[in-house]
């Protein structure tokens, strides 16, 4: 079992998830995140004063998967996350220690479902 972790441009939500669901890949956790990589920024004016902008607005992804789907959600999320410019985002994948699914009290892959 993997969590996949993966930040993206806000604007490329539409196409992860219409990747991720051609690939039957539905249990998804989406939160908005700021932070900075590469792009380090950028600077703007605000009422004749110039502002420096260093978090940048990005979506986290969590997806807990089991072994079998690590590989085909990594694809998806990089087929529809990717621009061909900087900030297109970063993956990442934690292995699960134990998953339990609240209702039935299910443990392991079986809970991820």
């Amino acid at each position: 079992m993997k969590l996949i972790i993966a930040y993206i441009k806000p604007e490329q939500l539409g196409e992860v998830k219409k990747e991720l669901f051609k690939n039957q890949i539905y249990r998804i956790s989406a939160t908005n995140a700021l932070g900075c990589g590469r792009q380090r920024g950028y600077s703007e004016n605000y009422r004749g004063n110039e502002i420096e902008v260093n978090l940048l607005k990005k979506l986290r992804l969590e997806i807990a998967v089991n072994d079998e789907y690590v590989d085909i959600t990594v694809n998806s999320i990089m087929k529809g996350a990717k621009t061909d410019h900087i900030g297109d985002g970063k993956i990442f994948i934690l292995n699960i220690e134990e998953c339990i699914r609240v209702r039935t009290n299910e443990r392991g892959s079986v809970a991820i479902g």
